[in-house]
């Protein structure tokens, strides 16, 4: 028995086809690369490092303090820049550091990040905050997020706290730069 010649043409798109499918299935619902424009998360995260996030944890358990998160900002937010002093809206996905979890207070003074009245240990942060915020207690199904750059960062503390809803993903691990390469943050 002869076999069926097959339509190069034909198997072409079939296999096109099926690439896209999955492509967007994965990026959808399961990871996708990021990478970082801006030094809000030194020194943690520098500019041009590429980051993949993870959109699977999140369905079994909550996000938890210190995790990073890549997520669009509440509508109310909009960008902190200097040069426009017109609030312009915000329509990037940004990535900041966990503080607040719902139901915490958190407050920033005397250069120190407190939950709950406590002060937070926090190693990885650029320089203590030259700011004061709060008390704000976080809302139910939202976070409060920092970026690591204290006083370079537009965040929670400029516009509020992050609905659960607005949470792409959790960083998973840093693929590039190679000599940076890992889940060290």
């Amino acid at each position: 028995m002869s076999k069926k010649p097959t339509n190069i043409w034909v198997e072409s798109a079939s296999v096109i086809g099926l690439s896209l499918f999955f492509s967007l299935v994965i990026r959808t619902f399961i990871a996708e690369a990021r990478y970082i424009p801006s030094e809000s998360m030194l020194p943690t995260l520098e500019v041009g490092d590429r980051l993949m996030i993870e959109k699977l944890s999140y369905r079994f358990h909550d996000p938890r303090r210190g995790e990073i998160i890549v997520f669009y900002p509440p509508d109310t937010a909009v960008k902190c820049d200097p040069l426009r002093p017109q609030a312009v809206p915000i329509r990037d996905a940004y990535i900041k550091r966990i503080v607040g979890l719902p139901g915490d207070t958190v407050e920033v003074r005397n250069s120190q990040v407190y939950i709950n009245g406590d002060p937070l240990d926090e190693d990885y942060i650029n320089a203590e905050p030259d700011y004061i915020y709060g008390p704000v207690t976080v809302e139910p199904d939202s976070y409060l997020v920092l970026g690591d750059n204290r006083n370079a960062s537009c965040d929670s503390h400029v516009w509020g706290a992050v609905p659960e809803e607005n949470i792409i993903g959790r960083a998973a691990v840093r693929f590039f730069p190679f000599n940076r390469m890992g889940t060290d943050f």
